[in-house]
């Protein structure tokens, strides 16, 4: 079968460059899997991408579709034919609507009855002949954010400005928005001009001459090539953001890094406002020394080429320069202002009309902290910190540096709070108590900042669980989801064995007393388990532990979150070892028929017919006081329920438990019922599968 190279550019007007990555991979996915849905045979298929176009090449694409032969299944026989022997309607509908007729019919028995068949041959069609439905796959794209241009009807990520489609050397015809395909493209906004593409094989060393590194991979490795060569050269350490490279290659079509400079005085405002000023607004890497000083200089990467690079770095120098200028008043002007001033001001800033303004939060969430700090046995000088950290925990919010640098709260935060007299930890707790930010953010390292981390976020999510704001599919425009992961990690890093369930009652109680939400108490806790159940699957998930284990230990109400996770080790170390298959199936039976016990039924040992009752529920005792008594761990606690595997078959071998005598069998029962509590109180093993 001949093969030819299939190649499709769409060039548009420059996308933002966070949407690049993802509307090419997935231009990319439709691509491969409308080849595959078409039975177009392809041998690899590869993409490209710049700011201003999206393009694939699939290479070895067959001239034709696959051709098919496939067997339809029609009527039974005693439907297809009637008594004399002719077809029927039935029969006849059928071939017509597999492009048959019933001369085609053969008979083949299935489980007895015999069916009606044909067998029907498509020959495949002319690849070239198809290729003009991808017109629907360009316009099928779905971007974040969509605009309208001139009078088009097609809402887009950005204007289409040229169409390149071609199969070997012909160009695919079809037309978008009044552009028709053809089998040029555009080279550099500035340094390149139209190209003719003969074949798709000269795409990127054509672009190449016009000044457009179409490949993403290439530009980030020249990039990472060029500050490497700097720091070479400078002596200097850069440290490259992942993030911001990401974005700079997507920025870019022909990078060319070059260096610039700022006024050493600047470098008296906090690192993190130089840093943030330079990446967040510009774009631009930092520079520092050997040993981590920052110096006043930085990187940036010109969609360019080497021509002129000292006018370039001047220019960014200016646009700097000014971002600098006005960071340096708005912290010269954020020393006039007192703690207590700002946070006067949050009284004034709504939060959420639903739940109150900023100062109405600190204080429920204020609240939280201290009955945390009594719940966790914190000493007096812990409470007094957590309980000034979180008074003061949103007092920069207000600060003229976050709010032109959101993304720099609680930084700010900790600086002042520092610089305005308050102890280090506290200063510290102000800043931890967003972590963590994201996926990538550790766990707040002191127990305050973990503490009232706990609280602020418990605040948000029942908050807004109450007023019925839940995320639901990809909607989450509160972060609730992080927030929830963030709570989760807290108390397994910090080993907190408090009760995840109390600590959602004690907020839930916070919220209900300032009248927030209409739900009821027990309704909002029963949507909040579902919700933070979800996070814990994800988290062991992410540990390796096996879904049935999972469910195994997310079966009942959640308590402590440590010795979850903990026990959900253990399950997943012992799964495979010798007499684990045993245990659970021993331990399962218990459950499985304890759950035709009757309520409050008290165990009369009077009532043990044989030893092996007696045996059982003598172990089970023996167990349940050694567990009250010491503190073992889950491993230990494991091997305890596994040592009653043998009294548990002897019971079973020689006691009936649902024995026609009514008290017999309500007692068998409720000692097996309090054999299941014992149990699940370690996990459901029910939920676990044996090989």
């Amino acid at each position: 079968m001949n093969k030819q190279d299939l190649l499709l550019e769409i060039g548009l007007e420059e996308m933002p460059a966070r949407f690049v990555t993802g509307s090419i991979e997935q231009l990319t996915s439709k691509i491969e899997n409308w080849l595959k849905e078409k039975k177009i045979s392809f041998e690899s298929i590869t993409h490209f991408s710049t700011p201003r176009r999206l393009a694939v090449i699939a290479y070895g694409v067959s001239t034709s579709q696959e051709d098919v032969e496939e067997e339809a299944k029609g009527p039974a026989k005693k439907i297809a034919v009637d008594h004399e022997g002719n077809w029927s309607k039935a029969a006849i509908g059928f071939t017509k609507g597999q492009g048959m007729s019933v001369e085609d019919i053969y008979f083949k028995e299935i489980n007895g009855v015999e069916y009606a068949h044909v067998r029907k041959f498509t020959k495949g069609q002319a690849t070239k002949e198809i290729l003009p439905e991808i017109e629907h796959i360009i316009t099928g794209l779905t971007f974040p954010k969509n605009m309208r241009w001139a009078n088009e009807t097609l809402k887009y990520i950005r204007p289409i400005k040229w169409l390149l489609a071609i199969y070997g050397s012909e160009t695919i015809p079809f037309a978008i928005t009044n552009v028709s395909t053809s089998n040029r493209t555009i080279g550099h906004r500035f340094l390149g001009k139209e190209v003719e593409i003969g074949t798709p094989e000269e795409y990127v060393t054509k672009l190449l001459a016009e000044f457009v590194m179409v490949n993403s991979e290439e530009r980030k490795n020249a990039i990472l090539s060029q500050i490497s060569k700097l720091e070479e050269e400078q002596g200097w350490t850069i440290p490259v953001d992942e993030e911001l490279l990401e974005e700079v290659t997507n920025l870019v079509e022909y990078p060319t890094a070059l260096f610039g400079r700022f006024e050493e005085e600047f470098l008296e405002l906090p690192e993190e406002v130089l840093i943030t000023s330079m990446k967040e607004h510009q774009r631009y890497f930092p520079v520092k020394k050997k040993d981590g000083t920052l110096l006043p200089y930085f990187v940036t990467v010109r969609n360019g080429d080497h021509m002129h690079l000292e006018t370039v770095a001047k220019g960014n120098e200016k646009v700097l320069r000014a971002r600098l200028s006005d960071a340096a008043f708005f912290y010269r002007e954020d020393q006039k202002t007192s703690i207590s001033d700002s946070l006067a001001k949050l009284a004034s800033i709504v939060y959420h009309e639903e739940i109150g303004t900023l100062s109405e939060k600190v204080a429920r969430v204020r609240s939280i902290t201290n009955q945390l700090a009594e719940l966790l046995s914190f000493n007096e000088e812990d409470k007094k910190t957590v309980d000034r950290a979180a008074e003061i925990s949103k007092f920069d919010l207000v600060t003229h540096m976050v709010y032109e640098f959101p993304e720099l709260q609680g930084f700010m935060g900790e600086k002042y709070a520092r610089q305005k007299g308050e102890s280090e930890a506290v200063a510290v707790a102000i800043n931890e108590h967003y972590m963590p930010r994201n996926a990538e953010d550790s766990t707040p390292k002191s127990n305050s900042g973990a503490l009232l981390a706990l609280a602020e976020k418990l605040d948000t999510i029942v908050s807004f669980f109450a007023i019925g704001n839940i995320p639901s599919g990809s909607q989450d425009p509160y972060a609730l989801r992080r927030q929830a992961s963030g709570i989760v990690q807290i108390l397994i890093n910090k080993e907190w064995n408090v009760s995840l369930t109390d600590l959602l009652r004690l907020s839930i109680r916070s919220i209900k007393e300032k009248g927030i939400g209409e739900k009821a108490e027990e309704e909002l806790l029963v949507e909040l388990l579902a919700f933070f159940k979800l996070r814990l699957k994800h988290y062991l998930q992410e540990q390796s532990i096996r879904y049935d284990i999972i469910d195994a230990v997310l079966e009942k109400n959640i308590t402590a979150l440590p010795a979850l996770v903990k026990k959900a080790s253990v399950l997943q170390t012992k799964k495979d070892a010798s007499g684990f298959k045993e245990t659970v199936e021993a331990l399962s039976r218990v459950l499985t028929i304890s759950n035709k016990a009757v309520e409050n039924v008290a165990i009369n040992e009077s009532l043990f017919e044989n030893d092996y009752e007696t045996a059982l529920y003598n172990q089970y005792r023996s167990v349940k006081l050694e567990l009250e008594s010491n503190e073992v761990s889950e491993e230990e606690f494991f091997d305890k329920l596994a040592s009653l595997q043998e009294a548990i078959n002897d019971f079973f071998d020689h006691t009936m438990v649902m024995a026609e005598d009514q008290a017999l069998k309500n007692n068998r029962l409720a000692v097996m019922s309090k054999l299941a509590e014992l149990i699940m109180s370690f996990a459901n093993v029910k939920e676990i599968v044996t090989k």
